[in-house]
């Protein structure tokens, strides 16, 4: 069993994938508005900055893994103008919103959805010159497994992005995140959403996800070089770049 099967998997009966598809097709139509509120709209400024590291390569092919409701693959179309972006998610709820959103953005020419299980992916090696991972990393069931893949099917040269939250590293912001993760998070998502396992589960993978340079050694034994993190927002977000 691997270190993120261990820590991170809530549910002791089942198998983690389906139950992440389920519980994020029950959530999908009050996703955006959650997480915009409960970030107080600073997750827009992480993608940014997210996509910006890549823009000096200028890549022309892209994966989004994780994508959710497409925010993320959106933003990178418009910021990287590639020539085609693939965005994937086990959730096919979350995905029919992405593309709804994709259409009123004149963008389907370019974004395309494909439900894929990333530990698993259909893509052929070295496919893609970028791949990109925005808050949804810290779901996979095997994060050793997911990164494989995700190195398998980028070419060489090209560049991995992930943006994830994480927990602040130093007093006070640790201990205001906790309450904040703890107290406020699951009882405003479950009047949101009616859902509030669902945000309690969110509390629970940020907590037990790698982070810094734990992750950044995870990344290197994936097979990625010049892994690097870079911490935004007294650390409740981080981003890290790699090179195959």
């Amino acid at each position: 069993m691997t270190y993120q099967q261990e820590k991170i998997n809530p549910y002791h009966t089942g198998e983690k994938t389906g139950q992440v598809e389920l519980m994020f097709d029950n959530i999908a139509p009050t996703y955006d508005r959650l997480n915009h509120r409960l970030s107080w709209d600073i997750d827009r400024r992480w993608r940014r900055k997210a996509i910006s590291l890549l823009k000096p390569y200028r890549p022309e092919t892209v994966l989004d893994i994780a994508t959710g409701t497409g925010d993320f693959a959106i933003l990178a179309a418009r910021m990287l103008t590639p020539v085609s972006l693939v965005a994937t998610d086990i959730s096919e709820g979350m995905m029919s919103i992405g593309r709804d959103k994709v259409e009123h953005e004149g963008l389907s020419s370019i974004i395309s959805f494909v439900k894929e299980d990333c530990q698993q992916l259909s893509f052929s090696d070295n496919t893609f010159d970028a791949v990109t991972a925005a808050f949804g990393i810290r779901n996979f069931a095997n994060l050793d497994q997911g990164l494989k893949e995700m190195y398998r099917v980028l070419k060489p040269g090209g560049h991995l992005c992930i943006a994830e939250l994480t927990t602040p590293p130093n007093f006070p912001m640790r201990q205001l995140f906790w309450l904040y993760s703890h107290a406020i998070l699951p009882v405003y998502g479950q009047l949101v959403s009616h859902d509030r396992s669902a945000y309690s589960y969110l509390t629970r993978t940020i907590e037990a996800f790698p982070q810094g340079e734990a992750m950044t050694g995870i990344l290197q034994k994936a097979g990625f070089r010049e892994a690097i993190f870079k911490r935004l927002t007294f650390g409740i977000c981080t981003l890290y770049f790699a090179t195959k």
